[in-house]
């Protein structure tokens, strides 16, 4: 990225909008209810040429103190801190606010540049709103409309002035390995977002004792031991039943998306009340989805007896997720830091399981030797044949096995098979997919 970006402006201005038009996908949340982004989202955004990392910024309040929107708006202000250039959006329909001339003042105390967008400038009254902006003293605005996508070759001429000169970088940071893709779920208020900041080493997402703070999923682009990691933040999730609002519908669906673009899904329990209905919802709903699981029981800072706590959630786990055995569970503790150095050697040694890969001839040797031990049951008077296995995929490991039968095969028997391959090869705590075929029999004439 050549520069940073930083989207600021009074709530419900267009800021999120515009975010997404850069970036070229509906990441952000948008709705016409204010107030909708809370947390900082970057993205990898694009004008003509220019590549820039985009910031999408809660709408500015004027508050401090302990509050939300206290929090809210130190979140905007270190955004703007970090920023190479400050995106200010205005709504031109609305014309200048009072809040606008308050957040252009605060805006010129800083050192950073400011590009001032006049956002909703189609039409006449959109025109009238953006020329009115000169008077905010921040220059010359951008009148562009978001929605649409008009005026962003004059944001392109805005922004070429920002733009370095990257053609000295080396070879290995023009071509960086990929990072994990690390998504963190569970319910709402069980501490994921303290776990994120304590795992990067700074506030970055907010935090609170209020329920639900975190709609967006927000990314976080970290590294452990030299390790890239793409961390995504979630919204909790609550029962489908419980789901209130478009807002909160729209966040469930950002969060199930997250899971099905992630690699490793690390499942946030609050260790106080540990294992209820909907954590488990949430664990097969990642299991379905194929992708590598790992649980972390946090706040076990607040659990008194820890080895009691620790042998009915491994317990609870056996039995209601048994298609998940070997699951890595983890406590730990966003307030505190304890055994977030063990929760990431978890996540990457789930990552290793579930990209393993088995030599073919391996695996048809384990397969004559369980069906003598254990054979295939009959049908009707006829054994059937299991002819040969192989693996077919991994991310999560995945078999084509060639039966006679495969029809006939049992569902006790196949899972038995399954349990047994995760036992026998390692692949513990990782989906397994078995899936039967036809063989070719070279006797079916003769029979």
């Amino acid at each position: 990225m050549t520069f940073t970006a930083a989207i600021v402006g009074r709530p419900n201005v267009g800021k999120s909008t515009l975010f997404n038009r850069l970036v070229g996908q509906r990441v952000a949340l948008v709705d016409d209810l204010p107030g909708v982004t809370r947390d900082r989202r970057e993205g990898k955004a694009r004008i003509g040429d220019i590549e820039f990392t985009a910031v999408d910024t809660a709408g500015f309040e004027d508050v401090i103190g302990e509050s939300l929107l206290a929090r809210m708006r130190e979140q905007t202000e270190r955004a703007i801190g970090d920023a190479d250039v400050v995106l200010m959006v205005i709504d031109s329909r609305s014309g200048i606010t009072p809040a606008d001339r308050q957040f252009a003042q605060i805006l010129r105390r800083h050192s950073v540049p400011v590009v001032l967008v006049a956002n909703k400038s189609e039409g006449k009254a959109g025109l009238e709103g953006a020329y009115e902006a000169f008077e905010l003293g921040l220059g010359e605005p951008v009148a562009i409309s978001a929605e649409h996508g008009e005026g962003l070759a004059d944001l392109f001429a805005a922004l070429m002035q920002y733009v370095v000169d990257d053609a000295e970088e080396d070879d290995a940071e023009q071509a960086p390995e990929t990072p994990l893709q690390l998504a963190i779920v569970g319910r709402p208020n069980v501490g994921k977002s303290t776990l994120v900041n304590r795992l990067i080493g700074e506030d970055r997402l907010l935090t609170g004792p209020e329920a639900g703070i975190t709609r967006d999923a927000i990314a976080v682009d970290w590294a452990w031991e030299d390790r890239r990691i793409r961390l995504v933040d979630t919204a909790g999730l609550r029962r489908k039943a419980n789901i209130e609002g478009k807002l909160e519908k729209l966040s469930t669906a950002d969060t199930l998306r997250t899971i099905r673009f992630a690699e490793v899904v690390v499942l946030v329990l609050d260790a106080t009340i540990m294992l209820e209905k909907q954590d488990l919802t949430i664990a097969r709903m990642v299991e379905n989805e194929g992708r590598a699981l790992v649980v972390a029981a946090s706040k076990f800072d607040l659990v008194e007896d820890r080895k009691a706590a620790l042998a009915l959630l491994s317990d609870r786990l056996q039995h209601s997720l048994p298609q998940l055995t070997g699951i890595a569970t983890v406590p730990v503790s966003g307030v505190t830091g304890a055994g977030l150095d063990l929760l990431m050697q978890a996540i990457l040694a789930t990552h290793a399981t579930w990209n393993k890969r088995i030599a073919t001839p391996l695996l048809n040797r384990w397969l004559a030797a369980v069906q003598e031990r254990h054979p295939p049951p009959l049908v009707n008077g006829r054994r059937l044949r299991l002819r040969y296995i192989t693996q077919a995929n991994t991310r999560p490991p995945t078999f084509a096995l060639f039966a006679s039968k495969p029809g006939d095969l049992p569902d006790a028997y196949r899972r038995y098979l399954v349990n047994l391959m995760r036992q026998d090869f390692d692949l513990q705590g990782v989906p397994i997919r078995l899936m039967l075929r036809k063989g070719n029999n070279p006797y079916a004439d003769r029979d």
